[in-house]
């Protein structure tokens, strides 16, 4: 496993388990154990996910020390409109089970609340549960207002990335700013074909590896955080296999080639929910 340093000095390994969509409680719950055990240390969860309970009660149980791990969550949507983020954090830490969280997030940019959830997110930060604070699918001009503060920089910027939407203009915009890109849905949620592509395999096969494989490498050369989600131990094993190749500059240019501005999301500026 490797790490990043955050701007707040904070470690994070760069790459996890995503839990989006284990709704059910016992495919939560074995999916983050299976995890753990095959050595995941970074698992991302959201309020919305609705699964807290059951990831947090893997955590708990895994025979891992807490220190060990390095866990995220999420102030949804409703809460940012009603100013609720306190009360809503401290719902996710008891559902968690957990004293702290490693890292908060403010799951998507609410137009006219982009500044005042943000100071929210400093008082959250300065209670000490929460170990770094950041921000989700949040573009340039949703974060631009934050840097505009001169205040806490977020730590991370969590958002759907993969070879389809490479977002490299946002990612250079949270570089300049010390602002940690991490991508959801790396392998563009298994649609749109993209591991079908040739390119990607033919990469892979250079190096006795899958297209998936590639791809996650791809976002670590990058420097990027990655939070693959599967519940089937066979595919966590693979994506977690990702730290014994490296892919040269030709390899990366294949790939980056691949962007088309392609979201399985909704687009930020959009969000109806």
């Amino acid at each position: 496993m490797k790490y990043q340093k955050l701007n707040n000095g904070v470690e994070i390994p760069m790459l996890g388990l995503g839990v989006f969509r284990m709704e059910d409680e016992k495919v939560a719950y074995n999916s983050v154990r299976k995890a753990i055990d095959l050595g995941y240390r970074h698992i991302d969860t959201a309020k919305v996910y609705e699964n807290e309970e059951p990831v947090g009660r893997a955590i708990r149980e895994s025979g891992i020390s807490r220190e060990e791990l390095f866990v995220t969550t999420k102030l949804w949507n409703e809460d940012i409109a009603n100013d609720n983020a306190a009360k809503a954090f401290e719902t996710s830490l008891k559902k968690l089970g957990l004293d702290y969280v490693d890292l908060y997030l403010v799951h998507w940019p609410i137009k006219d609340k982009y500044v005042s959830i943000w100071k929210e997110m400093e008082k959250i930060a300065q209670s000490g549960k929460a170990r770094a604070v950041g921000v989700s699918n949040y573009q340039e001009n949703h974060l631009q207002k934050i840097v505009d503060l001169r205040s806490l920089m977020p730590a991370v910027n969590q958002i759907e990335l993969h070879p389809y939407l490479s977002q490299q203009p946002l990612v250079e915009f949270c570089t300049q700013h010390n602002i940690h890109v991490e991508s959801w849905s790396p392998l563009c949620a298994n649609k749109n074909n993209l591991l079908q592509e040739q390119s990607l395999n033919e990469i892979g096969e250079k190096y006795s590896k899958t297209a998936a494989q590639v791809v996650l490498r791809w976002n670590i050369e990058r420097g990027l955080i990655v939070i693959p989600k599967s519940s089937n131990p066979i595919r966590q094993a693979e994506n977690l296999d990702v730290f014994d190749f490296e892919l040269t500059v030709e390899d990366m240019q294949l790939i980056d080639a691949l962007n088309k501005d392609l979201r399985v999301g909704p687009h930020p500026d959009e969000v109806g929910f």
